[in-house]
């Protein structure tokens, strides 16, 4: 797939406008991605949750478990679902609300400097091969796009955030990705 960024917008692909974004800090260049995963409700997959989480739309009544989400605040600015669909939601120049607490070489905030990946799984779940190959290609285009992303700004959250988050989890395959980047260890 080849994508080109217009606008901050990513195309082709499908757009969700979230709420849940703002400016970034001025003069704050964009230098890190960071791979998230998300499956609501935990471990299911499909379904409108994910961009209702995204939109403040969620109904809190229609699953147990989104209770615990009432009045939760966050988005990301691209999703990858199992089939390879992807959605962004908030333009790269805005701060999606994705990392929460979390730091990156002693930078705090991560979500000021940085672009948030959610891929459609959890942590003990493999990820689908059409999830690689798009991920692969939009971490592509965007290092080309943003010059201060280099390899070694490609994360997880559990990376920034290790006291509070695991993903993408054990699942994930650092190494596969990387070949798909065509990256040597």
């Amino acid at each position: 797939m080849n994508y080109r960024i217009d606008a901050g917008w990513l195309a082709p692909v499908r757009r969700v406008p979230s709420p849940n974004c703002d400016e970034r800090p001025a003069d704050t260049p964009v230098d890190l991605l960071v791979i998230h995963n998300i499956s609501l409700p935990p471990g299911e997959y499909g379904g409108p949750w994910i961009d209702a989480l995204f939109t403040n739309a969620l109904d809190h009544e229609s699953h147990e478990f989104f209770a615990g989400l009432r009045g939760l605040r966050v988005s990301a600015h691209l999703l990858i679902d199992r089939a390879g669909q992807v959605t962004q939601y908030v333009p790269f120049h805005l701060r999606a609300w994705h990392a929460g607490e979390s730091c990156f070489r002693k930078r705090a905030r991560c979500n000021d400097f940085s672009i948030g990946i959610e891929l459609e799984g959890c942590d003990h779940s493999p990820y689908e091969d059409v999830q690689y190959r798009r991920l692969a290609a939009i971490v592509r285009t965007l290092m080309r796009y943003f010059p201060h992303i280099e390899r070694d700004r490609l994360v997880g959250h559990c990376d920034i955030a290790p006291q509070r988050k695991t993903d993408p989890g054990p699942a994930f395959d650092w190494s596969y990705l990387h070949a798909l980047l065509a990256w040597d260890y």
